[in-house]
């Protein structure tokens, strides 16, 4: 009873102190604490503490004067997912060479991924496939005279550099590396992490082994139907699988940082698995609110600003510490999306095309909440015309630099230059495409449905300091409870994203025309998906 007063009484101070700020950076901030607080608990896709934070920003949308987009005349729009979580003390991985048997130590050695629905067992060979990429338009085969069927692929969760930074991504991805695989007659997976991209060390990302992994549970949205298992290997232990094969890791490795060809071929050791699941359903939250446009001919047209609620929960301790806050992860991103919302209504602005609100759920699990909005929005997807995304954009330093991902993609590019300009700030695509970025949130969600779409983050050229405070951060706070209210940040930065934001949603929304894919763009050939609704 006195831990949930705590929460009452946090998120109230909170939302008082959202009325109360004149400085927008302060208001952000106070969204954030609100959000962010320990009495969230970290609000895991499908809890209690997700629940309030979702009460939360749906209360705040209110305040904004949108109009409620979820379900039953509401703001939320319920969402509901599979879950899974692996019982170690009934499950084991192990080699088999020659008979003799080699168990792999989970935790340690390699983990096995509940966001597949694994088979009870499994025995199959094993077969290194090098960056594990089957791309005939780029003359890319690395399956080329190798037997996949039935096989355990391993790949080097990496890309070859030749590839533009958005393809890295889009074919870098599971769904689409397992598409490549199933057709191959593959019945697994074992991805193998090159360091030196490496965004979490694997002492702090196996900790989070033992969490519930999610699916939806509207199957028709599943990208992992015949994947049998999925298994992440420590790459300190590689070895392990090339043992015998006259080849090792680091040469493998070596190869990658040179941007050279990377052989494919059998190892030695058959996969003996061996799984156990405890399954369940839970519910969660996407939380919509709509500014209604004002022009008779485009306000039936939608621009959706999007940001991720969910984050890690309560999971393994680091430093005594439990609660995964996801205070830049990505409270952050929700506490932006409602400054616009309140600017928005604030100023009386009347765009022409309406905007849509939306404070996705399940981020964290795969991007879930948004895939499940996008198949199914309040509003007809032939009609949603672009999707801004904002993921964790880090306001830790001065901002002066937008880092745009997928700017060259669609047409959107020229418009945020032009309010960037506007702002006398700078503009650059994604200074590292071998992170992913592009794909690693929910703006691929809608960018599967052919609308285009882009995110935002602090940008930074390589090697400056600002780089250097970039990447310390990723290292000591991101997935961590150290991610938390205790953190320099720079609220000023993040007040001038919000402007940019405010200024790019009503610029979209103001247009004569609709966002379209540039001819050049390989996420154009989605674009007939937008018209069909699930």
């Amino acid at each position: 009873m006195r831990r949930a007063l705590t929460i009452v009484v946090t998120t109230l101070l909170a939302a008082a102190a959202v009325r109360g700020a004149a400085d927008p950076g302060a208001r952000w901030w106070a969204h954030v604490e609100a959000l962010a607080n320990d009495g969230m608990e970290g609000r895991n896709t499908g809890s209690a503490g997700h629940k309030r934070a979702a009460d939360y920003v749906a209360a705040q949308f209110r305040k904004a004067a949108l109009e409620p987009a979820g379900a039953g005349g509401g703001f939320i729009q319920p969402v509901a997912f599979n879950t899974r979580k692996i019982d170690e003390s009934k499950s084991s991985l192990a080699l088999v060479r020659d008979g003799a048997e080699e168990r792999l130590a989970l935790g340690e050695d390699a983990n096995i991924s509940m966001r597949v629905d694994p088979a009870a067992s499994i025995k199959a060979p094993l077969v290194f496939v090098g960056y594990g990429l089957k791309i005939p338009e780029r003359g890319i085969d690395d399956f080329a005279g190798l037997d996949l069927k039935g096989a355990v692929v391993v790949h080097i969760a990496a890309t070859p550099k030749s590839l533009p930074g958005p393809l890295q991504a889009h074919f870098g991805s599971a769904g689409e590396r397992w598409k490549m695989y199933k057709a191959a007659g593959a019945v697994g997976v074992i991805s193998i992490a090159n360091p030196k991209t490496m965004d979490i060390p694997w002492a702090r990302s196996t900790l989070a082994r033992l969490q519930p992994a999610m699916s939806l549970a509207d199957k028709s949205l599943g990208e992992t139907e015949g994947e049998q298992i999925s298994v992440t290997m420590n790459p300190a232990h590689a070895d392990k699988l090339f043992a015998g094969s006259g080849h090792t890791f680091a040469e493998m490795l070596a190869l990658v940082d040179a941007g050279k060809p990377v052989p494919g071929f059998a190892l030695r050791p058959r996969l003996e698995a061996r799984v156990a699941v405890e399954r369940t359903q839970v519910e969660s939250q996407n939380v919509a609110g709509l500014l209604r446009g004002s022009d008779p001919r485009l306000r039936d047209e939608y621009v959706v600003l999007s940001a991720h609620l969910d984050h890690l929960g309560i999971g393994g301790a680091i430093n005594g510490d439990t609660i995964y806050n996801g205070a830049m992860d990505n409270a952050s991103g929700v506490a932006a999306m409602l400054e616009v919302a309140a600017a928005l209504h604030e100023s009386a602005a009347k765009p022409r095309r309406s905007i849509l609100f939306v404070a996705v759920t399940g981020e964290e699990k795969g991007e879930l909440g948004s895939l499940y909005f996008a198949a199914h929005p309040p509003v007809p997807r032939d009609r949603i015309a672009a999707n801004v995304n904002t993921d964790m954009f880090l306001p830790l330093f001065p901002l002066k630099t937008l880092m745009v991902l997928g700017l060259d993609e669609s047409d959107l590019g020229a418009d945020i230059r032009a309010t960037a300009r506007d702002l006398g700030l700078a503009v650059q695509a994604d200074p590292e495409p071998q992170r992913n970025r592009f794909v690693r949130s929910d703006q691929y969600s809608f960018i599967k449905f052919g609308i285009p779409a882009l995110a935002m983050k602090v940008g930074y050229e390589p090697n400056t300091p600002e780089a250097a405070i970039a990447a310390k951060w990723t290292a000591e706070r991101y997935h961590a409870p150290s991610d938390d209210l205790n953190q320099p940040v720079d609220r000023g930065a993040a007040a001038k994203y919000v402007e940019v934001v405010t200024k790019l949603a009503v610029r979209i929304a103001n247009r004569a025309d609709r966002p379209t894919w540039n001819d050049a763009s390989f996420f154009k050939r989605f674009a007939s998906r937008g018209t069909s609704q699930h």
